[in-house]
C-alpha cells in the first residue's frame, strides 16, 4: 500500500539484456528527464502533537536548517523537539538548554554508517527531519531510494524464499517506480511518501530481509517507463484470476493502455497463477445488524444520503458489473429508498464487525430474506484481495515458482511499458 500504475510489450527488446550489468547502459534522456533528483526520498514515519523525542543507536548529531550542530553524542540523545504553532525548537534532557524557536526543520543524523536512528524502537537508515505543521511535528526519514526499498519490499510482498526471487525483483521495480513518481509530485511539500498503506508500507531496518536485499541490488535503479515518463506501478495481493483497469476501481481514474485488465489464467488450464493465495476464494457473511450499521456509517459520511438511514436494509443487488467481473455498483434497498455504492467504496462500506474491509469487489451475492421482508443476512462469495489493478503479487509469486523471469512477470501485468535505468 498502500497504490497505482504501469508495464509489457517493449520488454521484448530487453530480453537479452542481463539484469545486473546495467551500469554501462544509460537510459534515454527523455524517459527520465524529470527523475534526476529522486535518489533520495523523504518518508513520514510518524507524527507527534507537541513533542518528539530524539533517539539513536551509536553516534549522532542534531543540526538546524543552516547546518549548525546544537548537540551531539553517542547513544540515547535525550534531547527533544518541541512545537509551538508552526515553529520548532530543540530542548536538552534537563530542560536547561534550548535553541531559539525556528520556522525551519531540525535534522538528526547518525555519525557513521554503523549508527542508526530509532523511533519507537524501530531502526532507520538515513536522517530524521522534524517538520512543523499546524497540528503536529512530522518525523520524516530522509534516505537513499535503494535503502528505502529495503524497508518496503518485504512488507509489501511478505517474507519470501529464494525461489520466489523473480517476483521479489518485480516488486522492487514496481515499488521503485511508484516512489519515483511520488517524489516528482512532491513539489514544495516537506515529504514525498508516508510509511503507511496509503503509499507503500515501510518499516525501516527491522523489515529488511536477505532475499529482498538481493532482489533490490539485482534491479538497482530500474524503473518502468511509458511515453517518456516513469509511471506508477500499482499492485495488489490477489487478482482472483483477472486484473482490473483503473476506471473499474477508482472514481475519476483514467485508463492507460499499459494498465488494462489482463487474465491471470495459466495457459492450457482452468487455474490462475494466483490460486495459491489464501484469499483466492473467500466468503463473508453480514447479518442484519451489521448491514444496518454499515448503512448508518455510510450515510453519516454522506449527508445527502441521510434520509436513507431509516427502515433497515431490505434487499441487496449488484446493479452494475465491470468488464473484469467486479461489482461496479451495489444497491442496498432500505425502508427509505435505494442506496447505491460504487466501485472500491463498497469494500469500505461493508466492513466486518472488527472493522476489516471487504477483500475485493470481485464477488457475487447470496441474500437471505426473512418473513418480514427484510434482509436477514447477506453472504459475499468472493475472489481476490485488493483493488485488482496492476501487478497481482500472488500471481507474480506463482509465475516465479514456474520459472518465469522478472521481465516476463512484469510484461504480464503492465502491458506496453519498458524498463530503463535511472541516471
Amino acid at each position: 500500500m498502500s497504490v497505482r500504475h504501469v508495464l509489457l510489450a517493449a520488454l521484448l527488446s530487453l530480453v537479452t539484456m542481463p539484469l545486473r550489468p546495467l551500469a554501462a547502459q544509460r537510459p534515454a534522456v527523455a524517459a527520465v528527464a524529470a527523475a534526476r533528483a529522486v535518489r533520495v526520498v523523504r518518508v513520514v514515519v510518524a507524527s507527534a502533537p507537541y513533542q518528539a523525542p530524539l533517539s539513536a543507536r551509536g553516534g549522532w548529531a542534531l543540526r538546524d536548517a543552516w547546518g549548525r550542530v546544537h548537540a551531539s553524542g553517542d547513544g540515547a540523545p535525550g534531547w527533544r523537539i518541541e512545537r509551538r504553532n508552526r515553529r520548532l525548537r530543540a530542548v536538552s534532557p534537563d530542560g536547561a538548554r534550548a535553541t531559539a524557536w525556528s520556522d525551519e526543520p531540525f535534522t538528526l543524523s547518525a555519525s557513521d554508517e554503523s549508527a542508526l536512528l530509532t523511533w519507537e524502537k524501530r531502526r532507520y537508515r538515513g536522517v530524521f527531519q522534524f517538520v512543523a505543521t499546524d497540528t503536529a511535528i512530522l518525523v520524516v526519514n530522509r534516505l537513499e531510494l535503494e535503502a528505502y526499498l529495503r524497508g518496503v519490499v518485504p512488507l509489501e510482498l511478505g517474507s519470501r524464499l529464494p525461489n520466489d526471487s523473480a517476483a521479489v525483483q518485480a516488486q522492487a521495480i514496481a515499488a521503485r517506480s511508484y516512489a519515483v513518481v511520488r517524489r516528482q509530485e512532491a513539489l514544495a511539500r516537506a515529504f514525498d511518501l508516508s510509511a503507511a498503506a496509503s503509499d507503500q508500507v515501510y518499516g525501516g531496518v527491522d523489515a529488511e530481509t536477505a532475499v529482498a536485499d538481493a532482489a533490490i541490488a539485482a534491479t538497482a535503479g530500474l524503473v518502468l517507463v511509458s511515453a517518456g515518463r516513469v509511471v506508477r506501478a500499482p499492485y495488489h495481493s490477489t487478482c482472483g484470476g483477472q486484473t482490473a483497469a483503473p476506471s473499474e476501481v477508482w472514481r475519476g481514474a483514467r485508463d492507460e493502455a499499459y494498465l488494462r485488465g489482463v487474465s491471470d489464467r495459466i495457459p492450457g488450464s482452468d487455474r490462475a497463477w494466483c490460486d495459491i493465495s489464501p484469499r483466492f476464494r473467500w466468503e463473508r457473511t453480514l447479518d442484519r445488524a451489521a448491514l444496518d450499521e454499515a448503512v448508518a456509517r455510510y450515510v453519516q459520511a454522506q449527508p445527502g444520503a441521510a434520509a436513507l438511514a431509516g427502515g433497515g436494509v431490505r434487499g441487496a443487488r449488484v446493479e452494475q458489473s465491470t468488464p473484469s467481473g467486479r461489482v461496479s455498483v451495489l444497491t442496498l434497498d432500505t425502508g427509505a429508498g435505494a442506496l447505491s455504492i460504487a466501485r472500491n467504496d463498497i469494500r469500505y462500506v461493508l466492513r466486518g464487525a472488527s472493522g476489516e474491509i471487504v477483500y475485493s469487489t470481485y464477488f457475487s451475492l447470496e441474500p437471505v430474506v426473512g418473513r418480514d421482508g427484510r434482509l436477514m443476512q447477506l453472504t459475499l462469495h468472493g475472489r481476490g484481495n485488493g483493488h485488482g489493478v496492476g501487478m497481482c503479487q500472488w500471481g507474480a509469486i506463482g509465475r516465479a515458482r514456474a520459472g518465469h523471469d522478472v521481465r516476463t512477470i512484469l510484461a504480464a501485468y503492465y502491458p506496453g511499458t519498458h524498463l530503463t535505468l535511472l541516471p
